[in-house]
């Protein structure tokens, strides 16, 4: 996951089949199951909107925990 905002993130497709408008489940352990909506795609990435945007310490812990984890504000390109 990459691009972290409370409204959604940049997910790396694990292999797996994805289409712009299907649903899906993010799973990690620092957190609960994140639904929500992929919006793009682009090679082996995909944006995911959240059904429900994250609370802004959550995203801060987020990013802090994981250095791979880019807050939208920060992110290049």
């Amino acid at each position: 996951m990459s691009d972290l905002t409370a409204e959604g993130c940049c997910v790396r497709n694990a292999g797996i089949a994805l289409l712009v408008g299907m649903r899906v489940v993010i799973r990690a352990r620092e957190f609960e199951s994140l639904t929500g909506i992929v919006r793009w795609l682009s090679g082996e990435f995909c944006g995911v909107e959240f059904d429900r945007p994250l609370r802004g310490a959550v995203v801060d812990h987020l990013v802090h925990l994981h250095a791979t984890f880019t807050p939208e504000r920060h992110a290049v390109g």
